[in-house]
């Protein structure tokens, strides 16, 4: 028995749905945060090994973000998220906005940089690759702001206001796909941002709360349109099995509210983060300042001053 209404199958309790195909366990999902957490914890282990430090709190903010990638799309979530709007919206919001901000908090870019060999002279190997990535004309397109923030509001109405969203829940493949583009556009919008890797794009701070700002009113409308349609808007959830007991509509305008809130969660994440990366920038700069007052025996301040008194002189 097929209620999703697009001819996708899936064994889930309370209720089974065709020949009880498995949505669990995203294996392509799974793979893919094994390998993540494999490769950033043998680039920790190997500046530990030759004396160097790295951030815990990276560290942890990293597997949290991947962690949080993979209670998403490797439990029963997935599956869930398959026949209610609601909990399709958590996992999109979540691997969007959140698991984004927590992975490049951990900044695996820096980490990569460190932690990989050079290749020798005249040689390229995976960071001299890395490098050639960070300052392409590739990179430079997909982190300006210009770019940046049009995907990042096409994600939300170009997908869910058009048949692509019905289209690409027909298939596994799809779907993936669709989750997939989601966490891209979220970390390109929000790396130029975060400010904590090396990128092409790093405007000041306040241009970067700008930015953010610029990006999440759309999501409030978003939500707001769902939360106001008299009725269901996208065809994969217009008919939920009998056996959740919810109304379309109902689930439909929990799914609003979700994106609703995740307009504001984010952002106060990300404002927490960039003014605590302003203010450490400032005492970084104050403490150059003082050491190159110490060198040069404060010969600017001197100066300054002697300028002052001949300014003095002449008023006189």
């Amino acid at each position: 028995m097929d209620h999703s209404g697009h001819g996708m199958t899936m064994d889930l309790p309370p209720f089974t749905l065709g020949r009880g195909l498995q949505w669990s366990a995203d294996p392509f999902f799974l793979i893919a945060c094994l390998l993540a957490l494999a490769l950033y914890g043998w680039g920790v282990v190997r500046l530990v090994r030759r004396g160097d430090k790295w951030p815990v709190g990276r560290t942890v903010s990293f597997a949290a973000g991947v962690l949080s990638i993979g209670l998403m799309m490797c439990t029963r979530l997935n599956d869930y998220g398959m026949v209610m709007f609601s909990v399709h919206m958590v996992q999109h919001m979540v691997i969007s906005m959140l698991s984004p901000i927590m992975i490049l908090l951990g900044a695996p870019i820096t980490l990569a940089l460190r932690a990989l060999p050079p290749a020798g002279r005249g040689r390229k190997g995976p960071r001299e690759l890395l490098l050639a990535v960070l300052h392409s004309r590739y990179m430079r397109i997909v982190t300006h702001p210009v770019f940046t923030i049009p995907l990042f509001i096409a994600s939300l109405y170009g997908l869910y206001f058009t048949p692509l969203f019905d289209f690409l829940m027909e298939s596994k493949v799809g779907h993936t796909s669709m989750m997939v583009h989601f966490l891209a556009v979220g970390l390109v919008f929000f790396w130029p941002i975060m400010g904590v890797d090396p990128g092409p794009h790093r405007p000041g701070y306040l241009m970067r709360m700008l930015e953010l700002f610029a990006g999440m009113p759309f999501h409030a409308f978003f939500g707001i349109a769902l939360m106001m349609a008299s009725g269901p808007m996208i065809g994969t959830y217009s008919d939920p099995p009998a056996s959740l007991g919810i109304d379309a509509l109902a689930d439909q305008n929990a799914a609003g509210g979700i994106a609703w809130a995740f307009s504001e969660i984010p952002s106060v994440l990300v404002l927490i983060a960039l003014m605590f990366q302003w203010y450490s920038s400032d005492q970084r700069q104050a403490k150059r300042l003082d050491r190159a007052a110490d060198r040069d025996g404060d010969k600017e301040l001197e100066a300054y001053n002697a300028y002052l008194a001949s300014l003095n002189a002449r008023s006189r």
